[in-house]
């Protein structure tokens, strides 16, 4: 019981923002399944909705300006307006990338197009890409535009399981191409536009440095976060998830597939992603901050300094605002959920659908500081390294105590500046077990429950 209660009283103390210690605010209400939520160059939030209504929403007021409505907009099931993307030279380029269904007669098909922002509104529809088949299931699609200026298109198998395995089809894909539509000459496939495959419908696509990672829904089991890299081929249908049965582990084998770095099973219905880089809500640094339909909640996802692995997994807002689908951070670090209960599988709350702001309720750091320390590895390997953000300069001392309050060992820095700072730990000589780690930033200290492991 002891241990019990300590655990209570210091986990991840000095950090924690904890699901009541979020705050929401309603941006605005009355939307139709808002599919896509971008931090726009103008300071308002622009949007999609699925029935094919674009919109620019200011972020305090919830005024919507909407600039356009695409009339052979097709929406069934899963089907309608879906991603958006922005020029990011936007002031010379002002240029929209959207993703949307129509029909051809009875087929449902999927095109990406380039549109013009002018005088408030959005004109000279140019198509980039088209006839990707579609369907009322499994369409993807986000967007993402790459700093080397070619666009990332998801698309999902259109229910068609063996599409994902198949090069002469565009669906369970990552595709690449121009901004002008045309197909980049170092694309693993040429001419196709395919970056990599065996997707199953993936919804969530995000970029931070030189990593892209992307959300993916599974059939009963196994949603997926991947890294997604040049040419590779992530498995599906062959394989759910990881490799882990005599069967995935042979195909994963033969075709070089590349393993998620998280999984669910039951499903979460993962969708909306974005990396978080921000000092607002300092315990989310260097994570994906990832919203899920099913599971109708935020996931944060901590990832360690490599950027490929996750260190820890945090929900919150668990069903208050219903299903979630879209997610955006803008440039000072703050983050906008958008809901999809009236999506055709939710159910629908007064004023559905809505966008809404989350921020820190409270913060543990002194006032005028911003301090963000972790370590890279929980529990600790023998070699192991801290990261602080010093919000100063200043003399920097870690030391472990016992459960008893009994010092074990200490590691000082000396004087740092201020900034990032990785510390290596050795912790060869300690014994495994929990600790508590105190951070001593000259006479400022802060505490957390530590396991060290061997």
């Amino acid at each position: 019981m002891t241990l019990i209660c300590l655990w209570l009283a210091i986990a991840w103390m000095g950090t924690a923002i904890a699901a009541q210690d979020l705050s929401l605010r309603t941006v605005t209400t009355g939307l139709d399944t808002p599919w896509e939520i971008l931090w726009g160059p103008d300071g308002w939030l622009w949007v999609t909705e699925r029935p094919g209504r674009l919109s620019r929403i200011h972020p305090e007021t919830g005024e919507q300006q909407t600039i356009a409505t695409l009339s052979d907009v097709y929406e069934q099931g899963e089907s309608g307006l879906l991603g958006m993307v922005l020029h990011p030279n936007f002031a010379d380029s002002p240029y929209v990338f959207v993703a949307y269904t129509y029909r051809d007669g009875t087929t449902i098909l999927e095109r990406i197009v380039r549109f013009t922002y002018q005088g408030a509104q959005l004109s000279d529809m140019r198509i980039l890409l088209d006839r990707i088949p579609g369907a009322t299931i499994h369409d993807g699609c986000r967007l993402l535009i790459l700093p080397d200026r070619t666009l990332l298109i998801t698309t999902g198998d259109a229910n068609v399981a063996s599409r994902a395995q198949d090069l002469q089809s565009l669906n369970g894909k990552v595709l690449r191409i121009n901004l002008d539509g045309t197909i980049p000459a170092d694309n693993p496939f040429p001419p196709s536009p395919i970056w990599s495959l065996g997707h199953r419908n993936a919804q969530g696509i995000t970029f931070y440095d030189d990593i892209v990672y992307s959300s993916e829904h599974g059939p009963n089991n196994d949603d997926e976060i991947n890294i997604i890299e040049r040419g590779r081929n992530y498995g599906w249908p062959t394989v759910m998830g990881y490799c882990d049965s005599p069967d995935e582990q042979s195909f994963c084998q033969t075709n070089s597939v590349v393993e998620p770095i998280a999984a669910w099973t039951p499903t979460i219905a993962p969708c909306g992603l974005a990396y978080y880089a921000h000092s607002r809500i300092q315990e989310w640094q260097n994570s994906l901050l990832l919203v899920a339909l099913k599971a109708a909640r935020l996931v944060v996802l901590r990832l360690d300094s490599t950027r490929r692995r996750v260190l820890s997994e945090k929900h919150y807002v668990a069903n208050q605002l219903g299903r979630l689908r879209a997610v955006c951070v803008s440039p000072d670090g703050r983050v906008f959920v958008g809901t999809s209960n009236r999506d055709g599988r939710g159910t629908p709350r007064s004023g559905d659908d809505r966008i809404v702001e989350l921020t820190a309720a409270t913060s543990s750091v002194p006032a005028g500081g911003s301090l963000t320390w972790y370590f890279d590895q929980e529990p600790l390997d023998p070699l192991s390294r801290m990261y602080v953000h010093l919000p100063a300069p200043s003399s920097v001392v870690l030391t472990l105590f016992d459960l008893l309050g009994r010092r074990q060992t200490a590691w000082n820095f000396g004087f740092c500046t201020e900034g990032p700072q990785w510390f290596n730990l050795d912790t060869t000589l300690v014994p495994s077990g929990a600790y508590i780690a105190t951070l001593g930033l000259g006479a400022q200290h802060y505490s957390r429950l530590l396991l060290v492991g061997k």
